[in-house]
């Protein structure tokens, strides 16, 4: 079981950068109040300020396989490991909101890279019984580094440049990232089709898989068989670029970022202290990572599609809660509301969308395909964090959080009437199911 132990280390090591990416979202959730006191920022440059990482993670998003696929997979996350470095010491140390701005936007093109990236490197590098687990590992990195921005956020608070501590901090496991991403190898699939090196490929098949030669010998009938070159944006391609656009709307639609990036503020709204409301706000990212933990478990067993089911009721009944709350004005409970919205985004949404968005495209275009998905995703998420500080300050938290809860029941009719269930088949069978040919 040699190959296993190399296999792991990898997966290991590239599913840090889902870690950093997390910690990077989220670290900001205790700096905003900051921030916004120090420069003396309105609601829209506020919101600006926030949302600029989400603004690069489009950018990156968008084009970040265009590296992956001219210099190779282990080049561009190192490339990325060096961005976290870079803009996140930048942004602590920016002296005014626009240095602040410019940093986070780095640092959001090396989230929106790693989104796709990383998770192509370890399909390519994963043998496929193990593949959806560790695609999903990729997840629960993110949201392991959602936790611990919220733990450091917590312990680093107090003092008048706390924010600058929190920010900075992220440039330690970027280090890390960086220096372990020199020790792995380039995905046998890159050094085949791009760099026609037969003899690299097979010594990394030769460490990563019991049939060295067999898989070497697919990857490249597969290639011959794939000269025709598709593009997605095509007829055919039609239902799986309406399904993955709209798990991903519906992703964004239920505030799910609003409510990581603005939590303390959302408890403060509430009446809760700041310490209060930076601890509760690491319950968030316990619970977070418990119920993707379960999604995760469940995901093979039972299905996408009742992990979606679950998810959906509990949006509706959570976002219903909370609504009713800030209607009553009675705060009592809502970090309770809050839990439970994240324990059904987490065992739903959270669990199921990569995995999802991966599988429903064929080979010809699965690249590309994951790009558009995680691109309507970064874009909402953007828009939600830059609105959400406008729309609440204008209408409130009962119309907001009853908006998102509305979009919920979209989602219930959309998995009830137009999700295939994706579990157990073969990407062949997928692709027979979902395309017109």
């Amino acid at each position: 079981m040699g190959m296993n132990k190399h296999v792991i280390f990898w997966s290991i090591t590239v599913g840090l950068g889902g870690m950093l990416f997390g910690l990077d979202v989220a670290v900001i959730s205790g700096a905003e109040l900051a921030i916004q006191k120090l420069w003396h920022l309105d609601s829209w440059t506020h919101g600006l300020a926030v949302a600029t990482a989400l603004y690069g993670t489009v950018v990156g998003a968008a084009l970040g396989g265009i590296p992956a696929d001219r210099f190779g997979r282990k080049q561009t996350l190192l490339w990325i490991g060096i961005s976290f470095f870079v803009s996140s010491l930048g942004a602590a140390l920016a002296t005014d909101v626009n240095l602040f701005m410019l940093f986070r936007f780095l640092g959001g093109l090396g989230i929106g890279a790693s989104s796709v990236v990383a998770p192509i490197y370890i399909s390519e590098i994963a043998p496929p019984e193990h593949r959806g687990k560790l695609v999903i590992s990729f997840q629960l990195n993110v949201v392991f580094g959602i936790l611990l921005a919220y733990i450091s956020n917590y312990l680093l608070q107090g003092g008048d440049d706390d924010w600058r501590y929190m920010l900075g901090m992220v440039a330690l496991p970027s280090l890390l990232f960086s220096i372990l991403i020199l020790f792995t190898p380039e995905t046998p699939q890159f050094l085949l089709l791009k760099r026609n090196d037969q003899a690299g490929a097979l010594k990394v098949l030769t460490l990563a898989d019991s049939d060295p030669e067999g898989t070497l010998k697919r990857i490249l009938d597969n290639a011959k068989a794939q000269v025709k070159k598709e593009h997605l944006f095509s007829k055919k391609f039609f239902t799986p670029l309406l399904l993955s656009f709209l798990f991903a709307f519906f992703n964004q639609m239920s505030g799910i970022n609003a409510i990581i990036y603005y939590a303390p503020r959302i408890y403060e709204l509430t009446g809760i202290g700041k310490e209060s409301a930076l601890l509760s706000t690491a319950g968030i990212g316990v619970a977070n990572l418990l119920f993707t933990l379960l999604g995760w478990y469940f995901i093979d067993k039972i299905g996408r599609r009742i992990l979606m089911y679950i998810g959906s009721v509990g949006y509706i009944i959570s976002l219903g809660l909370i609504a009713f709350s800030f209607y009553q004005e009675s705060y009592a409970l809502v970090p309770i509301y809050i839990f439970l919205f994240i324990a059904s985004h987490a065992i739903g949404q959270g669990s199921v969308i990569w995995v999802f968005i991966s599988e429903i495209f064929p080979n010809s275009v699965r690249a590309s395909g994951m790009a558009w998905g995680s691109l309507t995703h970064w874009l909402l998420a953007a828009l939600v964090a830059n609105f959400f500080p406008i729309l609440t300050e204008n209408f409130g938290g009962t119309f907001i959080f009853s908006l998102f809860g509305v979009m919920m029941v979209g989602q219930f009719f959309y998995v009830m009437f137009l999700m295939p269930e994706t579990k157990g088949a073969s990407l062949e069978d997928i692709e027979k199911q979902i395309i017109v040919h």
